[in-house]
């Protein structure tokens, strides 16, 4: 058992009893924070255990650093121990369908080094459409032990991404909803528009419409054309707030294409100085 992109739900149900798989549920809606959590209490995989966006893939009290700053790795690592998660345990997030909250924790263990954790595909639905069944007793899980440290060279700060703009090295892909990026509406940030230089990747382009993954081949198509020659290590992956840019990370890495790094404050952290230049229109 070594998934480290995506995990068909059949797949998982084959090996749901295994000792070192730790299942994460990562249902989340930004409207509702506490919606998630209910839904898993309702009904969530055997043995999964619940990831709060907020609570346990951010830390709230970074300010200047987006709406979802990246937690300290010893406090993440910590949070990886109560789950029973070990530097061994075979990792599968998931969502409701989509991988958009699923992808974080993805990039979050891959930034410590972790290769052995996967997006189950189609999420809770496909799990469901699967036959998979579903437990409300949340699991007590063991203890586990996780020490371990970011690798910065895959976190992209502001001052790289302005470099970037100004210099016009590189690429930068906004996830976001293309009437987002054109700055046409913006529901979340009190700033619409984007970045001078970014191009949009709406992680809804790597899914079909159930909710999977596109096929590998027809992902690195795409990828490979919004790249322009440019080189994997030299993309620069963004979203509003550093969450479904890690999506268009791990479709990118999917398909074979290789792998960049993400802007973790996103959108939201480049407005937070309104000095900085913003764009508007396609």
């Amino acid at each position: 058992m070594f998934w480290r992109t995506l995990v068909e739900a059949e797949e998982l149900a084959d090996r749901l009893d295994s000792p070192e798989l730790v299942v994460v549920d990562c249902r989340f809606d930004l409207r509702d924070p506490g919606a998630g959590e209910r839904a898993y209490r309702a009904g969530h995989v055997p043995g999964a255990v619940y990831a709060h966006l907020d609570h346990d893939l951010s830390d709230q009290s970074k300010a200047g650093k987006g709406r979802h700053p990246l937690p300290d790795a010893d406090a993440f690592c910590a949070t990886l121990a109560r789950w029973g998660i070990t530097p061994a345990s075979q990792v599968v997030a998931h969502d409701t369908s989509d991988g958009a909250i699923a992808a974080r924790l993805w990039w979050m263990l891959r930034l410590l080094g972790h290769a052995r954790v996967a997006v189950l595909n189609g999420g809770l639905q496909a799990w469901a459409e699967a036959g998979g069944m579903l437990e409300t007793v949340p699991p007590r899980p063991r203890q586990g032990s996780y020490r371990g440290r970011y690798d910065i060279r895959a976190i992209a700060s502001t001052a790289v991404v302005a470099a970037r703009m100004a210099s016009g090295n590189g690429r930068l892909i906004d996830a976001r909803a293309r009437e987002r990026f054109r700055g046409e509406v913006e529901p979340i940030d009190p700033v619409a528009g984007h970045i001078p230089g970014a191009v949009n990747r709406p992680y809804s382009a790597n899914l079909e419409a159930s909710g999977r993954f596109r096929p590998r081949e027809r992902l690195a198509e795409e990828f490979t054309a919004l790249l322009e020659g440019t080189k994997p290590s030299d993309a620069v992956m963004m979203c509003g707030s550093g969450v479904t840019a890690c999506h268009n990370l791990l479709a990118m890495e999917h398909a074979g294409v290789g792998t960049g790094r993400v802007y973790a404050g996103s959108w939201s952290e480049w407005i937070s100085d309104p000095s900085r230049p913003v764009a508007r229109g396609a």
